[in-house]
């Protein structure tokens, strides 16, 4: 029997075609005007998912990185 794929997780990570993995950086929903405008573009910016290779396989199951 294969592992289902998590599909909370699929919503929140972009795969690139080189196999990074891209996600957005958490708590810039609401509440940013008091926040410097260069703090406000900085969670614009996607950032890099460090991620081990076993749970990238528990979540993702026929993504092949």
């Amino acid at each position: 029997m294969s592992n289902k794929t998590n599909k909370s997780f699929t919503k929140r990570v972009k795969v690139t075609k080189n196999g990074k993995l891209k996600v957005r950086r958490p708590g810039f929903n609401h509440f940013n005007a008091k926040q410097s405008r260069s703090t406000q573009l900085a969670g614009k910016r996607s950032a890099d998912l460090q991620i081990s290779k076993k749970a990238l396989h528990q979540n993702l199951p026929h993504h092949n990185v």
